[in-house]
């Protein structure tokens, strides 16, 4: 097997400046450089040079080119969103998808990982960790590609009692990826790769994990599991995967605690047991988190509070329902981490039950809240017998399945080799090489 390509989807407006830092080429053969300008017209065309098209192409001898976009937004959704001047290597093709026009970039595996690698974490990492980290990457891709060819678990359709949705990779058809949060964060040359990046990739080139089917496994990760690795099927679509269950964030040897009955979840959130990710090494946290990374300090264990009105008007335009007053937030179902999939709403106009993990942080926040795993203190009750107030008290950050970037973050420095923290967090796989 030669390494593939990748299509990124890396901005949706509708106008686009691109830079031609290099010569690119036309599907007829000519020759196209310097500024261009990109417009959506009202009959979803993309206008080019007073010319109407339904894509445009440009592309390169061994994708070898490299452009500058201005505007492109990272973060989206998130507290830290804005946008960014980001510059690129390989090809290049705009199409209209969803009704805007969008910016794709074309480009070998190997090449977009060196961006990924520096984008999702500091390029000045440990060399285990970069590892790692080049493989559940490399892996994650190839898995998400092959899924796209297979059939998708259907969603539950919404009721007037429950909403049940997640979010997916699959949720993009005109591309592979996309190149935020959503995926994986790639942006471009952007982000200054360094020498120890490039024996990462290079070190690890065509390695992936396959489970014992031989099949390559779905290799997710976040910022911060919180102590315990969250379940597959608790965050997506109910699909068992026996390398990504739970288990400590620990060397072997301490036990996983019933974190799916509400007083094992309140124990355990409410404390701070030991775990590889339960650190405030700053040299450790700044090979994980980039500069808008480090906006949040607290990670491991957090808290936030919202006063009654506040908290009702924000789930309101969230969520776009009006569940007035809120009177309680009652968790109905938990995973293997403590995080929440099952949450009931309890309001004085509706009631509702809300999941997964993802759709309960984007109601709880005005971006996202750090997780699910989090246990709720009312206020006393105002005047009109509601409760005055709502902390929530949390663990981690992310959905935590598969690997913690912190805690492997940890264990790189420890010691541990790259094949030792992948099989830790993916339970049973094996390392085999592609490519």
């Amino acid at each position: 097997m030669t390494a593939p390509c990748v299509s990124v989807g890396i901005l949706h407006a509708d106008k686009i400046t691109i830079e031609l830092n290099t010569p690119y080429m036309l599907p007829d053969g000519s020759n196209v450089d310097g500024s261009q300008m990109f417009t959506l017209t009202n009959s979803k065309k993309i206008e080019w040079h007073g010319q109407l098209y339904d894509y445009v192409e440009l592309t390169t001898p061994g994708c070898d080119g490299t452009f500058a976009v201005d505007d492109v937004v990272i973060g989206i959704g998130f507290h830290w969103e804005r946008t960014e001047r980001q510059s690129f290597k390989g090809n290049l093709r705009l199409i209209i998808d969803e009704g805007t026009m969008c910016l794709v970039n074309i480009l070998p595996v190997e090449d977009y990982l060196l961006s990924v690698i520096s984008s999702e974490m500091s390029a000045t990492a440990g060399e285990e960790f970069l590892k790692a980290h080049a493989v559940i990457s490399r892996s994650w891709l190839l898995a998400q590609i092959n899924k796209s060819k297979q059939e998708h678990l259907p969603m539950p359709e919404d009721t007037e009692t429950e909403i049940v949705r997640w979010y997916d990779r699959d949720d993009h058809h005109n591309f592979d990826v996309c190149a935020d949060d959503h995926c994986q964060r790639y942006q471009g040359i952007t982000r200054q790769t360094t020498e120890a990046v490039a024996r990462a990739v290079e070190a690890t080139k065509g390695q992936v994990l396959m489970d014992e089917e031989g099949q390559l496994c779905d290799t997710r990760f976040s910022k911060c599991c919180g102590g315990v690795f969250e379940e597959f099927e608790n965050c997506w679509e109910p699909r068992h995967y026996h390398y990504l269950v739970g288990k400590r964030d620990a060397a072997d040897g301490p036990s996983v605690p019933d974190l799916s009955s509400e007083e094992g979840a309140r124990l355990w959130i409410l404390s701070r047991p030991e775990a590889f990710c339960n650190t405030a090494d700053k040299e450790i946290l700044g090979q994980v988190l980039n500069g808008y990374d480090q906006e949040t300090t607290d990670f491991y264990r957090w808290t936030v509070t919202y006063g009654q009105e506040e908290l009702s008007q924000l789930i309101k335009e969230r969520s776009g329902i009006d569940f007035g007053g809120i009177k309680a937030l009652e968790p109905l179902a938990r995973g293997t981490s403590g995080r929440i999939y099952r949450l009931r709403i309890v309001g004085e106009k509706r009631t509702l039950v809300i999941g997964k993990e993802l759709i309960i942080r984007r109601w709880l926040s005005p971006s996202h809240l750090y997780s699910s795993a989090f246990v709720v203190e009312n206020g006393t009750d105002n005047t009109q017998g509601l409760p005055s107030s709502f902390t929530l008290r949390g663990a981690g950050w992310g959905h935590g399945v598969g690997l913690c970037q912190i805690g492997a973050a940890v264990m790189g420095a420890e010691g541990y080799d790259y094949e030792h923290i992948l099989l830790h967090y993916f339970i049973g796989a094996a390392l085999t090489t592609l490519y």
